[in-house]
Formats: C-alpha cells, sequence, structure tokens
C-alpha cells in the first residue's frame, strides 16, 4: 500500500509516517516511480509506534524494542530493553506521585486548611 492509503488505515499523517522511516521505525520500499510502498504488515507497526510514543518512549528505544517484537526475535538479549521500558514505566510513576502531592498541597491552600509558613503571624509578646 502506498502512503496514502497507510495515513487513512491508521489515522496517522503522512508526515508522521516519513518522520517514522527518518527514525528508522517503519520501512517501505520504493517503487520505479519514486512513491514509497507499504506490506501489511505496516499497519499494525503504525499502532504499536503510536502506542509506545504515547507511553512516552522516544524513538531510540522504540526502534531498539520493535525487533523483539518481530515473529522471530533477533538473537541478542532484549530483556535488557526490557528492563530500559521498566525504568521509563518507574519514571513516570514517580512524576505521576509528586503531581498528585502539588495537586493536594494546592488543594489544601484552595480549601483554607493550610496556610503558607512565611506568612503565619509570629505570636505577640507582651512588653
Amino acid at each position: 500500500m502506498r502512503i496514502g492509503e497507510l495515513s487513512r488505515a491508521t489515522g496517522t499523517s503522512t508526515r508522521s509516517l516519513r518522520y517514522y522511516e527518518e527514525q528508522g521505525l517503519l520501512s517501505s520500499h520504493r517503487r520505479s516511480n519514486g512513491y514509497r510502498e507499504y506490506g501489511e504488515e505496516a499497519v499494525r507497526q503504525v499502532a504499536f509506534i503510536q502506542d509506545l510514543y504515547r507511553a512516552g518512549l522516544s524513538s531510540q528505544i522504540i526502534r531498539d524494542i520493535l525487533p523483539c517484537t518481530a515473529p522471530t526475535p533477533p538473537a541478542g538479549d532484549c530483556a535488557q530493553l526490557l528492563a530500559r521500558v521498566r525504568q521509563v514505566r518507574d519514571e513516570l510513576a514517580r512524576q505521576e506521585q509528586q503531581i498528585a502531592q502539588r495537586r493536594e498541597m494546592l488543594d489544601r491552600y484552595l480549601s483554607g486548611s493550610a496556610t503558607p509558613a512565611g506568612l503565619v503571624d509570629p505570636p505577640h509578646r507582651s512588653p
């Protein structure tokens, strides 16, 4: 299928598909007229790439992961790649925790149950 057909089949812009090729995430064959030709498996691969981007993975990690998802994975060890994905997941969890703490603090301020420490009136001393 040509790039426009792949774009319609996946809901992905042709610009994104070209970017995926530049990054080594997707491959095509060139016809004699210069048009890109994609195999049927490209639809599944584009959907997977988009899922991984939405999950916060970089192009580099996605490029490394893709061979491990092939019907015949490479001879290398894919366990290291899974460890990298776990690191990204753990970092997202840490960020979520920080955001939850910040939101909680703002909620306390908005409800009036918290006052910034620097704004508390010091105790008055009697002469």
